[in-house]
């Protein structure tokens, strides 16, 4: 850890990043490093990057019974997930229409470094505005029911949101989320969403003969995304997404021209501060190889000495995990700064204002 202390970094994303660290670790700092990784939902990427440098040996028994477990869970997690999208195949396979895995789902059935312990609660699918009625009707007779059905919530996901009500099936209780575009479109920042599907790719790998209906998005499309994503939102599991940016920019990197047209692509959707944020906090936190005239394109983006400062403040503390070793007071209100800021991002005021009446006069009901 640097010199600036907590604050710069915490103890998980340090060993992460150079997991020979954990050779110096007492029992009371290995407490402190599992408890982290516990409350970020990271103890299976733990396992995964110690074991890969070969330092799981340094880890006490006890520690080591919770790295190994989170790993075999993560592992029958995976399964459950390719079984899970097997349904979903057999739900929509007579509709044709274009199916698109995200985030978690992705990973795991394209079989890319960043699943490698990864466990995540929902599968993410994208389909056609046009066909997401469809795809609807087709869920629901196969099972899905929604997990919402309060007339307002209806209307805030079906007029402003990118997806629909999440679904949650009746008797597996697995919870399936249908994107019809990958950010808000009420954030004034609308990629064409035909363009992705366009540019989504097969399968590759295992799975790529049972489920040949799916895709996912190109490499550069699945950056922007998962950027978006994390730096759109609230920072609830903030460092995990951090980390799946840096997995993913560390495995598509190895190609030069990636860097070019994820650059491009980043314009030509509107999401450059995403990306920015992306690649300047995975090169601090975990020392992503990101090149140096992308790096130098970040510090020329970056706004006013003041806004960027603030802003580089809240985001240094906001992808802190949530775990009592990093709750100091400004950590707290960095969170919570992160939360309002969400909100702002994806919503225009006047919808702000309406939406946070509703919830707080609901909220007192």
């Amino acid at each position: 850890m640097s010199g600036g202390g907590v604050l710069d970094t915490s103890l998980i994303a340090a060993v992460l990043a150079e997991p020979g660290r954990v050779a110096g670790l007492d029992a009371a700092a290995w407490s402190v490093l599992i408890g982290q990784a516990r409350n970020a939902e990271m103890l299976g990427q733990l396992h995964a990057r110690l074991s890969c440098a070969a330092a799981l040996h340094f880890a006490p028994q006890a520690a080591r019974r919770h790295l190994d477990l989170a790993w075999q869970l993560s592992m029958r997690h995976r399964e459950a997930v390719r079984w899970e999208v097997l349904h979903i195949a057999r739900a929509l396979r007579k509709l044709d229409v274009p199916v698109v895995l995200l985030k978690g789902a992705a990973y795991a059935l394209a079989d890319y470094p960043a699943a490698e312990g990864r466990v995540f609660n929902d599968v993410d699918i994208m389909v056609p505005h046009a066909a997401i009625t469809t795809v609807e009707y087709a869920l629901l007779d196969a099972g899905w029911i929604p997990q919402i059905v309060n007339d307002y919530d209806q209307r805030y996901y079906r007029r402003w949101m990118h997806e629909i009500p999440p679904l949650e099936h009746k008797s597996r209780g697995t919870v399936l989320d249908v994107h019809h575009t990958i950010v808000p479109p009420t954030s004034g920042v609308v990629p064409d969403a035909n363009v992705l599907l366009e540019r989504a790719q097969p399968l590759n790998g295992l799975e790529s003969d049972r489920l040949g209906m799916f895709r996912v998005l190109a490499p550069e499309d699945m950056v922007l995304h998962s950027a978006a994503h994390l730096f759109f939102n609230e920072f609830h599991k903030g460092l995990r997404d951090l980390y799946d940016l840096h997995r993913l920019l560390t495995h598509f990197g190895d190609v030069p021209a990636f860097w070019t047209v994820l650059r491009r692509r980043a314009c030509e959707t509107g999401l450059e501060q995403p990306l920015n944020d992306a690649l300047q906090h995975c090169a601090r936190v975990f020392h992503t190889a990101v090149p140096e005239v992308e790096l130098a394109q970040v510090v020329r983006a970056r706004s006013s000495r003041g806004v960027g400062a603030l802003r580089d403040w809240m985001l240094r503390r906001a992808l802190l995990p949530d775990h009592p070793s990093c709750a100091t007071s400004s950590v707290r209100f960095a969170r919570w700064m992160a939360f309002v800021r969400s909100h702002w991002l994806r919503m225009p005021p006047g919808l702000l204002a309406v939406h946070l009446l509703n919830k707080a006069f609901r909220s007192e009901a």
